[in-house]
């Protein structure tokens, strides 16, 4: 499974992937999907969302476990973030049928579509659709940077984007949903555990900053009499580094777009994409206002307008308790149990259906780039984990 996906949406020369939402990438890895549940018998479906569901027992029975993740990548991203959850569940699967294992409740794996948003610029639009975290209406007006709508790319991939909407019926057959993915820090690189569980993840979210300056001539321009928003921008991105490392948290300018973004022309406008998270609400909230306030003051010193919009807000996921328990009593005791930064969709749908994590360790502590890496004994205790986790919740 893991060599039929690694060539899928690979970039040559960069070694990472790029797996967008809704493009011939994406298409084959939901093909292989598909293929997957197929050559098992399992029941596949695809919701009204695009999601894709293969299922093991009654698709419409009450008390459903599911497990999964997602396939869709960030740019140049890495192999294991997403993929690794999906191809150890199937795994997952043959292992409990190896072990004669015969399910009390409907079992069923999961792909998410567009959890990284790298293409339409909000994260976990599946799970979000299928939560109502997100209305069809604002999913409509999504759009990438062609200017192409969430609803042509989803009809262009032969989807109906006109069924796009809240799922509540589906999620309330749900009994659990665990999901299997790389860890993406360093927290079980130096310690003997190959997985650990989560407890929570970090409220995080993303806010688009724009500067507004003044096009002009790099080569006629005095300094002085310059409104050059790149400096304001700039500024900001060093303020959002220092606000953060002083508040234990993360800030990140990671996105930029600049108009007309000339060699010899000052910048009319500048966009830098915010991505920032902490441990509690009240210290994100300070972070971001802090670092809003300092683009402010000095775009007043520059001539430069700013104006910051929220596009997207994740609160802090404090995972199952009860459930979260569960799956340690059945993994034994001494898995860690660790709180993440990343965002997920079992974030996502914890609001209405009990969640839980299991993390695989990353030796490199790096995600979202090719040199991520778990390995190919860390992912076999991975799905020993999974199995074990999944036969205690749909077989005992």
């Amino acid at each position: 499974m893991w060599r039929d996906l690694l060539s899928i949406g690979r970039d040559a020369g960069s070694g990472g992937y790029r797996r967008y939402a809704w493009t011939g990438a994406d298409a084959e890895c939901r093909a292989w999907f598909r293929a997957q549940a197929e050559a098992r018998g399992l029941t596949y479906e695809v919701d009204r969302n695009g999601n894709q569901w293969a299922w093991l027992g009654d698709p419409t029975g009450d008390g459903a476990v599911v497990t999964g993740s997602h396939l869709d990548s960030v740019p140049d991203g890495g192999a294991f973030d997403g993929p690794l959850g999906i191809v150890s569940s199937f795994a997952a699967v043959d292992e409990l049928r190896a072990r004669g294992v015969k399910p009390h409740r409907p079992l069923a794996i999961t792909n998410f579509g567009d959890e990284e948003g790298a293409r339409f610029g909000l994260a976990c639009v599946g799970s979000r659709l299928a939560a109502g975290q997100l209305t069809a209406a604002k999913a409509r007006e999504l759009r990438d940077a062609d200017g192409v709508s969430l609803p042509q790319a989803m009809e262009k991939a032969g989807y109906d984007p006109d069924a796009i909407g809240p799922d509540p019926e589906r999620l309330g057959r749900i009994h659990a949903f665990v999901e299997l993915h790389v860890e993406q820090g360093r927290a079980l690189a130096d310690t003997p555990h190959p997985v650990g569980l989560a407890s929570a993840i970090w409220p995080h979210g993303r806010w688009r900053f724009d500067f507004a300056g003044e096009a002009n001539h790099a080569g006629t321009t005095r300094l002085e009499d310059r409104r050059d928003p790149m400096l304001t921008y700039a500024n900001t991105v060093l303020a959002a580094r220092k606000k953060a490392r002083l508040a234990g948290a993360l800030a990140t300018f990671g996105k930029v777009a600049v108009e007309p973004n000339g060699v010899n022309a000052i910048p009319s406008l500048v966009r830098g994409w915010l991505d920032s998270r902490a441990a509690d609400q009240e210290t994100l909230d300070a972070v971001v206002a802090e670092i809003e306030k300092a683009a402010k003051e000095r775009g007043d010193r520059d001539g430069v307008d700013v104006a910051v919009v929220r596009e997207s807000f994740t609160p802090v996921v404090e995972f199952e308790h009860a459930l979260r328990d569960e799956l340690g009593r059945i993994l034994g005791g001494g898995t860690p149990v660790l709180p993440t930064g990343a965002g997920h969709d079992a974030g996502i749908l914890s609001a209405t259906v009990p969640t839980a994590m299991l993390f695989v360790r990353n030796p490199t502590g790096v995600s979202h780039s090719p040199a991520e890496h778990a390995t190919e004994d860390d992912c076999v205790a991975g799905v020993q984990a999974l199995a074990d986790v999944l036969e205690g919740l749909a077989a005992r």
